[in-house]
C-alpha cells in the first residue's frame, strides 16, 4: 500500500500544479485556437441543501460554462450528481454563436455517478477512484487542462492533485479571508468603512458582551446581525431587536439582553437557539450592527483575480433579498445604481488588491449595504465571497451571449 502524502508534498505538488495556470491563462488572453481542456465541477456545500434535486439544480446553474465551447478547440467535461436531461443540453448548445450544436457535442463531455444523495459532488467523486481515473482518461493534454469549482475545499484541491491539473480559484488556505471574521479583519486593515461590530465570537457570552461594548459605544442601535463565520445568502444570519432596551450600564441590561438573544430571529426556517448556539461555537461568527437610513440598497461587485495577479472589475449589480428579516438572496438586477456604483467599486479595489498581494486567485465578489441620508449615499462593506456567487451565471451568460464588457467610467 502506498503511503499518503505528508501535508508539505501535497503542498508543494499542489502549487506545481497551480503554476500551470500562468502560461495556459497568457495563451487564453491571447485568443489563440490551442486545444484545452475545461473540467467544470460544480460541487457546493451548504448545510440548508436537504434534497438531491435542490443540490442537482446548484449543480445544473453552471450550464452556461458550455458555452466555452465557442472555442473550436475546447473540450469540456462536465460532472453533476445525477444525469441531464438531452433537452437542457441541447439549449445550451443552440445558445452558441457561430458553432454547430453537434459539433460542440462531440467536444463535451457529460458524466455523472448516478449518486442523488445531498452529500458534495467533490466527496462523490473522491470516493471513487475509478470514476477519477474516467475524467483523467478524457484530458488529452494535462498541461493545457484546468479544473473549474463552484467553491474551493480542501476537497476540490485534493481533487485537483487527484486529476492532475490546476484549479481555477482561491486555494484553501485562504479560507479565513472569506469568513464574516475575516472580511471584518481586512476591511478594518485595509481602510474600508464597514459596520460597528466584533469578530471571531463562540458562544452567547461572547455575543452579550460584544453587544453591550457596542450599545456604550453607539447607544442609538436598534438592531444587530449575528453570523455564522460558515454561511450563504443569509441563510447563517439571525436578528436582535434592542430597540427599547435600558442603557447598557444598567444592572438589569444583561439579563435583559439575555431573554432578547433568545428571541433572535433565523433567517433559515427550523433553526432553533440551541442549534444556531451549537453552529456559532463550531464555527465563530460575528455581531454588527444592522445598517439603516432613508433609502436603503445592497449592491455588489464581481472581481477576479487572474494566475498573472492582474485585477479586473468584472460587474456590479443590486442583489434582491427577502426573507424573514431581509437577508435572504432572492435575484440581481445588472448594473449597481450608477449613484453609488463608482463609490463600491472604489472600496472593492482596495480589498482586491490586498487579496491579490495574498495570493488569491479566481472570481471573488464583495457585498455592500449602501444608504442615503441627506441625499447622500454611505456604502458599508458587508462580505467577501471567495467563490462563484448567485450573479455568476446571469452574469457570464450573458457575457458569453454578446462579448460585452462593464464599464466603470460610466457604470454600465
Amino acid at each position: 500500500m502506498a503511503k499518503p502524502k505528508v501535508a508539505s508534498e501535497s503542498k508543494d505538488q499542489f502549487d506545481h500544479l497551480q503554476k500551470k495556470l500562468v502560461p495556459l491563462w497568457k495563451s487564453i488572453e491571447r485568443f489563440n485556437q490551442d486545444p484545452q481542456t475545461i473540467v467544470v465541477v460544480p460541487s457546493i456545500s451548504i448545510d440548508a441543501i436537504s434534497e438531491g434535486a435542490v443540490m442537482q439544480a446548484y449543480e445544473e446553474r453552471f450550464l452556461f460554462l458550455l458555452l466555452l465551447l465557442r472555442q473550436p478547440r475546447a473540450r469540456l467535461i462536465y460532472v453533476t450528481s445525477q444525469a441531464i436531461l438531452p433537452s437542457i443540453i441541447d439549449y445550451y448548445l443552440d445558445l452558441l454563436p457561430g458553432v454547430i450544436p453537434s459539433h460542440a457535442h462531440q467536444r463535451l463531455f457529460l458524466l455523472s455517478p448516478l449518486d442523488g444523495s445531498v452529500s458534495p459532488l467533490s466527496q462523490k467523486l473522491l470516493d471513487r477512484p475509478r470514476f477519477i481515473e474516467r475524467i483523467r482518461s478524457l484530458i488529452s493534454d494535462p498541461d493545457r487542462a484546468h479544473l473549474v469549482p463552484f467553491n474551493t475545499t480542501d476537497m476540490e484541491k485534493e481533487l485537483a492533485l487527484r486529476l492532475g491539473i490546476p484549479m481555477y480559484g482561491a486555494d484553501p488556505k485562504f479560507f479565513s479571508l472569506g469568513t464574516k471574521s475575516g472580511c471584518r479583519k481586512i476591511f478594518q486593515e485595509e481602510g474600508v468603512a464597514h459596520p460597528l461590530g466584533h469578530e471571531n465570537l463562540a458562544s452567547a457570552d461572547d455575543v452579550i458582551e460584544a453587544i453591550t461594548e457596542m450599545r456604550a459605544r453607539k447607544p442609538s442601535i436598534k438592531q444587530v446581525l449575528i453570523k455564522l463565520n460558515e454561511g450563504v445568502s443569509g441563510e447563517g444570519n439571525a436578528l436582535v431587536d434592542l430597540s427599547g432596551l435600558s442603557p447598557s450600564e444598567d444592572s438589569d441590561a444583561r439579563t435583559a439582553l439575555q431573554d432578547r438573544l433568545k428571541a433572535m430571529r433565523f433567517e433559515l426556517k427550523g433553526i432553533t437557539y440551541d442549534s444556531y448556539m451549537k453552529k456559532l461555537e463550531e464555527r465563530k461568527g460575528v455581531v454588527e450592527e444592522r445598517i439603516a437610513g432613508e433609502e436603503f440598497r445592497s449592491p455588489s461587485v464581481q472581481l477576479r483575480i487572474t494566475p498573472l495577479g492582474s485585477v479586473e472589475l468584472l460587474s456590479t449589480h443590486d442583489q434582491l433579498l427577502g426573507g424573514p428579516s431581509g437577508q435572504s438572496y432572492l435575484g440581481c438586477v445588472f448594473p449597481a445604481d450608477s449613484g453609488y456604483a463608482s463609490l463600491i467599486t472604489r472600496e472593492a479595489a482596495k480589498v482586491a488588491g490586498r487579496l491579490a498581494k495574498e495570493g488569491v486567485i479566481g472570481r471573488f465578489a464583495l457585498d455592500f449595504v449602501v444608504v442615503r441620508s441627506n441625499g447622500k449615499w454611505e456604502p458599508y462593506a458587508i462580505e467577501i465571497n471567495l467563490r462563484k456567487g448567485g450573479t455568476t451565471h446571469p452574469f457570464l451568460t450573458l457575457q458569453f451571449l454578446t462579448d460585452g464588457r462593464y464599464d466603470p467610467k460610466t457604470a454600465i
